[in-house]
């Protein structure tokens, strides 16, 4: 399911060319000239834990299995010891259904459902912070330098946002390498694509940081608490629930990344800034991701 970014090396990485993922749509411009553009795609995923439907999300249609496995891992109701016996995509019915060795019946979990402020029919389930308990993440040392030089390199690489925008990317990364690019509708499945291929592969969290270029909402950093990874990072902006969760678990958190710039509002002793700010240039427009301010 990998592909290969020869410029970045990433183990996955974003391919804007990919079919079914955009179509070309005709309309007129300010001006009432013709305007061709690309738009991403957008279909619905029916997840099922065996024989249970457990929900709906609206995705462009890439990486399904990992999607499905990341939901059900990030919601809890896939355990980290648990087996899964296999994981079958139907691309007619726009259906994934992860079999596992255990038993499901999660009728009161799902009643529990609640709309968040994420995008794409983003959900959480009313007891998800009941995980957070006794959860305390690595305190693990950040350098400046990487968190720079890993911008750098994400914001340049070629990708639906950048292509078509309407889209949120999310990357895993170890030290200055992005690992594991994703993008969604939604910025909960991104993060849950990551989840999904993480817990396929048997990668561990705690030396790794996500990158995103949503918004740090209380889900977020929920998600990125529950996998475990102990830095996360953002070119957007922050929440004030995300930014107690994240000190709650010690989380180090780190927004509006923009050229030089930079905020941390948890974790900001896990910081080791071994890097002039002012030997950072600013963003060349040419490379600016749209709607940073997202």
């Amino acid at each position: 399911m990998a592909t290969r970014d020869h410029q970045s090396s990433y183990i996955i990485a974003p391919d804007p060319s990919a079919p079914r993922l955009t179509r070309a749509v005709e309309g007129t411009d300010h001006d009432g000239n013709r305007a061709d553009i690309s738009v991403v795609e957008e279909r619905p995923l029916t997840i099922f834990l065996n024989g249970q439907e457990i929900v709906t999300a609206m995705t462009i249609g890439d990486y399904p299995e990992y999607l499905a496995i990341g939901f059900l891992r990030n919601q809890g109701m896939l355990g980290k010891d648990e087996t899964v016996l296999g994981v079958d995509f139907d691309e007619e019915l726009e259906t994934v259904v992860v079999r596992t060795d255990g038993q499901t019946n999660y009728e009161e979990k799902l009643k529990k459902k609640t709309r968040t402020s994420g995008c794409a029919v983003g959900t959480v389930f009313g007891d998800m912070m009941e995980g957070l308990e006794g959860v305390t993440l690595p305190a693990v040392t950040v350098k400046t330098s990487d968190l720079y030089t890993l911008a750098n390199m994400i914001n340049r690489t070629p990708s639906l946002y950048l292509e078509a925008g309407a889209i949120h990317g999310t990357v895993l990364c170890k030290g200055a390498q992005p690992l594991v690019y994703m993008e969604d509708v939604g910025r909960h499945n991104a993060v849950d694509k990551i989840a999904g291929w993480m817990f396929s592969e048997g990668v561990s969290a705690d030396d790794k940081t996500l990158y995103t270029t949503g918004r740090l909402t209380s889900e977020m950093v929920i998600k990125t608490a529950m996998m475990g990874i102990p830095v996360l990072a953002s070119r957007s902006g922050f929440t004030a629930w995300g930014v107690d969760i994240a000190r709650q678990v010690g989380l180090t958190l780190i927004g509006r990344m923009r050229g030089k710039r930079f905020v941390c509002l948890a974790g900001d002793d896990r910081l080791m800034r071994d890097m002039d700010p002012d030997s950072v240039g600013e963003e060349d427009k040419k490379h600016r991701r749209k709607g940073a301010g997202t």
